[in-house]
């Protein structure tokens, strides 16, 4: 290996914008069959340098070489030519199109003929990621959406596949299974590049790793002789925070559910039977499960933006709010952070201090009709300070944030509203680990202040840690919530399966979640329901 040219060798890269420099002279070399982590905090310039190699931003200085040619990278078009593939953070997917029409528009003519929606059964199922070429993409979770963006990469066999935060949104078993499948590609010549906040898959899978401070290339290492610790130590500058927190001190019942039953509203989607929960005062219970399962069809309903006929079936302080709206329910004390934090969580084109707007108003922000300007700024503006978020101002537009620090502001967004229930999902979902800390304790804090928290979360690390009682979802029902305590990850996994649906149940779902788990062979053809 270390005969070769580098397959990618970058110096003195940089990337300057009006308000920050995201890449400062950065040097980097790829060996062919070389599995490389990029790490930093957010904000840190890797998904700029991920995006400067595949030709999505120009750099401002710096070269490229190319199995140890100059090149230049105008456009993904051109990094696809050369064999550069890439899994994005933030989807790069049309919405009103479906799974193989998408798959299809990123690959030549020769890939995308014949039977790509067979192939692409094939490779999804093959590397335990089904999907269903036929289904629009407005229709799938943010889980299932990633998917298809690694399928994608997948189909086009690529020389270099750039990955950015992968299994963000992926099961343990899920993982191991995209582990074996980049391993595989790497033994046979494929260089990856690995963007994780996850260290200890990075220890795991990566044989170097290269570490990026505020732009900057700050050292370098090979990830399988370092700790976890060591390499936030190298990311942040420092010791990671240990949450702190007292013994459950369980209040009164704030957030019930009450056997909601709640047909799917699209084809593809997961019905909601007879979930009953109870979230009390000064608890956080968590949701786990694999992504599709009906979490976005359970979210909707409780949060407000799909209200129900059965007013009964959500109660919040023992008052019936099924059929009152999003914004009725916030009026009562309702707080929600989406797991699609750009387009849902925030509107991309407006400025933070307007995204504050549109969800915290009540907090003294309205008056007589008219919106009190410095209020609004001054509430943007002790959000990005308290949740150290690096923007521009109250001024920046929500699409100029990486993605995770607008998820920081987003859910400071919402826990600053103090409210007396936080529904939240996906709430540390592409976080560097200093601030998926901080969000964590965050979220214990309101805790400990007698707010009900609910956390619907696929890292089961950050469920067991923050958690009193954890429940699964499967097929969209919910198993009982059991004390954290009392729960191993194993049990967990298992009901992840569906384990504790009775025998006959019918699943209203369009794959196994057992074959997504890996728990049992996925089908040759996955069977839609008659």
């Amino acid at each position: 290996m270390s005969a070769s040219p580098p397959r990618l060798a970058l110096r003195g890269i940089t990337k300057v914008y009006p308000s920050v420099v995201a890449n400062d002279g950065v040097a980097l070399d790829v060996l062919p069959g070389e599995i490389h982590a990029v790490l930093g905090e957010n904000g840190a310039g890797k998904s700029t340098l991920m995006k400067i190699i595949y030709g999505v931003v120009k750099p401002d200085a710096g070269t490229i070489r190319w199995e140890g040619s100059p090149v230049q990278i105008a456009s993904p078009a051109r990094a696809r030519r050369l064999g550069i593939g890439m899994v994005f953070q933030h989807f790069s997917l049309f919405e009103t199109l479906t799974v193989a029409e998408n798959i299809a528009l990123a690959l030549d003519a020769r890939r995308a003929g014949g039977d790509l929606g067979q192939r692409i059964r094939d490779v999804s199922a093959h590397y335990g990621l089904p999907l269903d070429p036929d289904r629009h993409v407005h229709t799938m979770s943010v889980g299932e959406r990633q998917r298809v963006e690694i399928a994608r990469c997948l189909l086009q066999d690529p020389r270099l596949l750039i990955m950015d935060e992968p299994t963000s949104v992926l099961t343990p078993q899920a993982v191991e299974k995209l582990f074996a499948t980049l391993r595989t590609l790497a033994d046979e010549g494929c260089s990856i590049l690995y963007i994780s906040h996850k260290l200890d898959e990075i220890r795991a899978l990566c044989q170097k790793a290269t570490v990026l401070r505020a732009g900057r290339v700050t050292g370098t290492c090979d990830p399988r002789e370092e700790s976890a610790a060591s390499l936030a130590r190298m990311m942040i500058g420092g010791d990671l925070p240990h949450p702190r927190r007292s013994a459950p001190k369980a209040g009164a019942e704030r957030l019930v559910v009450d056997r909601l039953t709640l047909p799917a509203d699209d084809p593809f989607g997961t019905s909601l039977h007879a979930i009953s929960l109870a979230v009390r005062a000064g608890e956080i219970v968590g949701i786990a499960g694999v992504s599709g399962n009906g979490q976005k069809e359970l979210m909707a309903a409780l949060s407000g933006e799909r209200p129900v006929a059965d007013a009964g079936a959500v109660r919040l302080d023992g008052r019936p709010v099924g059929s009152l709206d999003a914004a009725g329910r916030r009026a009562l004390g309702l707080a929600f952070v989406p797991e699609e934090r750009l387009g849902r969580g925030a509107v991309p084109d407006m400025s933070l201090a307007e995204n504050v707007l549109l969800t915290a108003h009540r907090q003294s922000m309205v008056r007589g009709g008219f919106v009190r300007s410095e209020a609004v700024r001054a509430f943007a503006e002790q959000t990005i300070a308290a949740f150290g978020v690096k923007a521009a101002g109250a001024h920046a537009a929500a699409r100029s944030l990486s993605g995770g620090n607008l998820q920081k502001f987003v859910v400071g967004r919402e826990i600053r509203q103090r409210p007396r229930v936080l529904i939240a999902a996906q709430p540390t979902w592409g976080v560097d680990v200093g601030a998926a800390a901080h969000i964590r304790q965050a979220l214990i804090d309101l805790r400990e202040d007698g707010v009900a928290v609910l956390v619907v979360s696929e890292e089961l690390d950050e469920l067991f840690e923050i958690c009193d009682r954890l429940a699964v979802i499967a097929q969209g029902r919910l198993s009982e919530a059991k004390d954290i305590a009392e729960c191993g990850a194993d049990e967990i996994g298992q009901l992840m399966a569906g384990s504790f649906i009775a025998p006959g149940a019918h699943p209203h779902r369009h794959f196994s979640p057992a074959g997504a788990l890996g728990l049992d062979p996925p089908p040759e053809a996955e069977a839609r329901e008659p």
